[in-house]
């Protein structure tokens, strides 16, 4: 009973926490605590992507051959009945970060509990990076096409599978995770000036 209990409030803290802070990005902020922001994001960007090439054999290639990519180092999920998720990760072109975003998403559902994932979108095409960064408000499977991608039987990345103008690697502590959609995920740009 105290372990339901225990998930049932830890779970509604969460979704609270999240649907808070993705009403606080509307908000510009400035002077040192952009910058600290800033730097926070950029460093749990870099951890991130450490990861990923260190994990995910074949992931460091699709990375290069990208034109962009979109990291959110930890998006936080919680739900008990609705849920939702909320994370900040920048983008960054030619390995350097040039904007910075949010991204939400809510669902409805059975479902009850909290984790924590990374999320990388890769851009494989200019034509995608330019309508994404073009955008008010971008939506996966809504304003583009996105494919989770999957590690193969070698646990290796098959780059040759990969067609997508938008890709997603998705991971948790375990490592890449299989067989969820992105659809309907929210990114939107920071406002920091």
């Amino acid at each position: 009973m105290q372990k339901r209990n225990f998930l049932v409030n830890s779970a509604t803290v969460l979704c609270a926490t999240a649907l808070l802070l993705s009403g606080c990005t509307t908000t510009p902020m400035s002077g040192a605590n952009t910058s600290a922001k800033k730097q926070e994001i950029d460093t749990s960007v870099n951890s991130t992507l450490a990861r990923l090439s260190s994990t995910v054999p074949g992931s460091r290639e699709l990375v290069n051959k990208a034109r962009g990519v979109l990291v959110f180092p930890s998006v936080l999920a919680a739900g008990l009945g609705i849920g939702g998720e909320y994370g900040e990760g920048a983008l960054r072109v030619g390995g350097k970060t040039v904007d910075y975003y949010s991204t939400a998403t809510a669902s409805f559902g059975l479902q009850i509990g909290a984790q924590s994932k990374a999320v990388v979108f890769v851009f494989m095409t200019q034509e995608a990076l330019d309508k994404f960064r073009s955008s008010q408000g971008w939506t996966a499977g809504v304003d583009a096409s996105v494919a989770v991608i999957k590690a193969g039987a070698n646990g290796d990345v098959d780059l040759n599978t990969v067609t997508q103008p938008v890709n997603v690697f998705v991971m948790t502590n375990a490592g890449l995770m299989a067989n969820l959609t992105v659809e309907g995920t929210k990114i939107t740009k920071l406002k920091m000036s």
